[in-house]
């Protein structure tokens, strides 16, 4: 079954498959296990300390892959300066570059005269609008039921993704609630040119920054066992329910104010949990995919299902 979107054009890949930035744990061995399946890997940018650590995993990225690859650049609302990062990578040559959070406008001007591939994650419509005139070449579209940051609206991804697609001319990519082949088909048959995903990466072996405990709560829980934070702030994150995670509610509820959650929602909270397994000292992105994680395969063995997945759903459909 030979795949031919627009996504798999644009980027070069085989199956049109894009892992996400991933915060903390999206770095060589993922993407490189990703990208030489067919996919698209990302490297995450602003997960590491400086230019010198970004420009040592890209190099050791190309090392484990001659296949394009992508880095990703989270600007969010709190972050730190990135332009300096994004000037890391382009010294590196990079194919392509996603960005999630904030104002990308930025980065656009930054790669001007470049050939570097641009996706922008975005959870409206206007957002998708505002990308493509930005000069985005593909937007990633994530709907409610993610995991990490999500749209302020309680939109689920078939709704969101058809009206995106109607919206803009640029390749659309569907985002949220995608951990399989029958999803990936569903996307596509909504107009989706590729998947972007995210928590189904996390519980595969070349996660290896991943702690056993989280992958295991990947693996044992329902999409019942997610719930969204910083809803109060304006940046909902759908994490995986814990007594971390209860904790920031509470505080929500009596004082939504950025300081007063900073301590529970900062990237030293994330990594407590998804580096260490402290399940009450920290927290772990989920999306409500999350429900049909069973397993811990290998991106290959991942990648091989899902192939077989959407060509028993091809068949059917072309019977």
């Amino acid at each position: 079954m030979k795949w031919n979107t627009a996504v798999t054009t644009l980027l070069g890949i085989d199956y049109p498959i894009i892992q996400g930035g991933l915060a903390y744990l999206a770095y060589s061995d993922l993407a490189a296990a990703v990208s030489n399946a067919g996919g698209l890997g990302q490297i995450t940018a602003m997960s590491l300390h400086d230019e010198k650590e970004l420009k040592d995993e890209i190099r050791q990225l190309k090392q484990k892959t001659d296949k394009p690859f992508g880095v990703n650049f989270a600007i969010g609302k709190h972050g730190n300066p990135y332009e300096h990062m994004v000037k890391a990578a382009l010294e590196e040559g990079v194919d392509v570059i996603s960005m999630t959070g904030g104002n990308p406008a930025p980065i656009f001007e930054m790669i001007k005269g470049t050939n570097v591939k641009t996706l922008v994650l975005v959870a409206a419509r206007r957002q998708a609008q505002k990308a493509e005139e930005l000069g985005a070449d593909a937007v990633m579209i994530v709907g409610q039921e993610g995991g990490g940051h999500v749209g302020r609206e309680d939109t689920g991804t078939m709704v969101l993704l058809p009206q995106v697609v109607d919206t803009v001319s640029i390749p659309v990519i569907a985002s949220g609630g995608i951990g399989d082949g029958r999803a990936m088909m569903a996307a596509l048959a909504l107009g989706a040119e590729g998947v972007e995903m995210g928590t189904r990466f996390i519980a595969t072996k070349e996660c290896l920054h991943a702690h056993p405990i989280y992958k295991e709560a990947l693996m044992k829980g329902s999409e019942n066992d997610t719930v969204l934070i910083k809803r109060s702030i304006g940046a909902p994150g759908r994490v995986l329910k814990n007594n971390w995670t209860e904790k920031i509610l509470e505080i929500e509820s009596v004082a939504p104010e950025y300081e007063k959650l900073k301590e529970y929602i900062s990237g030293k909270a994330n990594r407590s949990f998804i580096y260490e397994g402290k399940e009450n000292e920290g927290f772990g992105w989920a999306g409500q995919v999350m429900g049909r994680i069973n397993d811990c395969p290998s991106v290959a063995e991942l990648f091989d299902r899902m192939i077989q997945e959407a060509g028993v759903v091809k068949n059917r459909w072309c019977e």
